[in-house]
């Protein structure tokens, strides 16, 4: 039903950019600063990560200079760096530690509602997020520092779910000749854990994807 709902929406933003004469197209790219969110076993168990995003964007106007719709088709990199501090296996009752970092790659399609105040925009709206693939990175060893399993290179998407909904907001300046620079939030209504009680040993049951965006973005006008 979400995203049933979530594609209409974009489905009526496309219909109306028909009769914009001042619609613009874009390009959007910069970093990603990704961790986790949500109730977590252990959240000292997992740190932010440094990553990128990048895509296209349109933009139509529904009160000139003040008020707009901007739908966004964003390849975003998100996950976390595992911290390497030891943790106890709640299963086999043995202390651990993972290195390493997980990357989870997304096509993102946010539908932001931007208000500008002068040079100053602000923007915030629904998004869906549907998962590409994973790069697990990660290093498990025992307490007396042995590698016992790694999961480097591992692309499996299994015991994750394909579809993410969440939400976005953000701040940002505007130039005239089309160069915006931001910052915006990243967040989940849903987990992204499916098989909450064997991935990642269990310590993803609740975990929620959350990113911090430094976002740079250039417009092209186009109509009449």
């Amino acid at each position: 039903m979400m995203k049933k709902l979530f594609f209409a929406i974009a489905l009526m933003v496309g219909s109306y950019s028909a009769a914009q004469a001042q619609a613009s197209f874009g390009v959007r790219g910069g970093a990603n600063l990704s961790n986790l969110s949500g109730d977590l076993r252990d959240e000292n168990m997992f740190e932010n990560k440094v990553s990128f995003h990048g895509g296209v964007t349109l933009n139509f106007p529904v009160v000139e200079e003040f008020f707009s719709i901007q739908p966004e088709l964003l390849y975003s990199r998100k996950g976390f760096k595992n911290s390497g501090e030891e943790y106890r296996n709640l299963l086999l009752l043995q202390e651990r530690r993972r290195e390493g970092s997980v990357n989870y790659n997304y096509l993102d399609l946010p539908v932001l509602a931007h208000i500008n105040a002068g040079p100053l925009y602000f923007e915030m709206g629904p998004q869906l997020s549907y998962l590409l693939g994973v790069n697990n990175e990660t290093e498990i060893y025992d307490g007396n520092g042995n590698l016992i399993a790694s999961s480097e290179a591992d692309q499996s998407k299994e015991g994750l779910s394909d579809f993410e909904v969440g939400y976005a907001a953000g701040i940002g300046f505007a130039a005239r000749n089309g160069i915006s620079l931001g910052v915006r939030y990243n967040g989940a209504f849903t987990d992204f854990v499916k098989d909450s009680e064997t991935y990642f040993e269990g310590d993803l049951a609740n975990a929620r994807h959350s990113v911090f965006m430094l976002t740079l973005g250039v417009r092209f006008p186009y109509g009449n």
